[in-house]
């Protein structure tokens, strides 16, 4: 089902899925993707969990207010929460998802049961990035991608010291082949490394293996998941 909701100041539209009394669970996709980056994947989850997968602002249907600071975009999913009452949740992001997903378990720990970060950006400057070029009309916003390189390319260092305040049990995914090394593991206090023969896309790269790990860590806890890379299923 898409729904939609009015939430700090803006629309946000996402897809729910699964029995609203399961243990929640929230999807948030990568830049320039939006809900439907879960497809399939909502399916598998809305089993055991009540899925939510709202479009980030700038993305898909929600609105595009202009201004993406990658804490506000935070402060839209945890008002979504409140918004459907949503006291405690599994998060998982992908990409600039899994650094949003970052914002809102340093900024709400009370509200963060598990984090799964997949192939998350390193929280150090990155070089050589190509600049931005825009080639058209798109189903994002264009500054978003803009304001969000600025922010991705030279960390803010609240967000790099927020990282060690992270308290929940936390995995980070990576793919063995993706051009981001997964220092976040070594930042966020506790955190289990897994990776996966996969480029950056690793739901997609190779969805069996994903789903595997993140069932396993988000319904076992994975304790013998620390540190190790898995031969990947595709």
């Amino acid at each position: 089902m898409i729904r939609e909701a009015h939430v700090n100041g803006i629309r946000l539209v996402y897809r729910e899925e699964g029995d609203p009394a399961a243990p929640a669970l929230v999807l948030l996709h990568g830049r320039t993707a939006d809900h439907n980056d879960w497809n399939g994947i909502t399916q598998h989850f809305a089993a055991r969990h009540h899925v939510l997968a709202p479009d980030l602002r700038g993305h898909g249907a929600s609105d595009r207010p202009g201004s993406y600071p990658l804490p506000e975009m935070a402060a839209d999913v945890v008002a979504l929460l409140g918004h459907l009452s949503v006291e405690r949740v599994r998060l998982v992001g992908h990409s600039l998802g899994a650094v949003v997903a970052a914002h809102v378990a340093m900024g709400r720990p009370d509200l963060i049961e598990r984090l799964v970060l997949e192939d998350p950006p390193p929280a150090y400057p990155i070089k050589g990035r190509p600049p931005i070029v825009e080639d058209g009309p798109a189903a994002f916003d264009w500054r978003m991608m803009h304001d969000t390189e600025r922010q991705l390319i030279d960390p803010d260092p609240a967000y790099v010291e927020g990282l060690a305040r992270i308290t929940a049990p936390t995995l980070v995914l990576s793919g063995t082949r993706s051009p981001f090394e997964p220092d976040l593991a070594e930042r966020v206090p506790g955190a289990e490394l897994v990776r996966v023969e996969a480029g950056h896309l690793v739901h997609m790269d190779a969805r069996k293996e994903f789903l595997r790990v993140v069932d396993a860590f988000l319904e076992q806890g994975a304790p013998h998941l620390t540190k190790r890379t898995s031969p990947g299923q595709t």
